[in-house]
């Protein structure tokens, strides 16, 4: 399956359970979850249903979490401060 999008996350960000919560919470497509042991998890299944909405760029400090547009040459979408 080819991928067009790739999500890049701070270990810091995803290492935060509330933050990792709120990422899996704005999602509408489902591409972040939270494990039943707290971890960040990217559900690689559901890159590709991203409508760049951009909610996930806002959960976290500028920069933490990043969608890169692989079809793009890697465009990187990422708030900036």
């Amino acid at each position: 399956m080819a991928l067009f999008i790739a999500v890049d996350v701070d270990p810091e960000l995803a290492s935060d359970s509330a933050a990792s919560r709120k990422l899996a919470e704005v999602c509408p497509v489902d591409i972040f979850k939270v494990s039943s042991s707290g971890a960040l998890e990217v559900i690689e299944k559901n890159l590709d249903e991203c409508t760049l909405c951009e909610l996930c760029l806002a959960v976290g400090k500028p920069g933490q979490v990043a969608v890169r547009k692989l079809y793009d040459d890697s465009a990187r979408l990422e708030r900036r401060a």
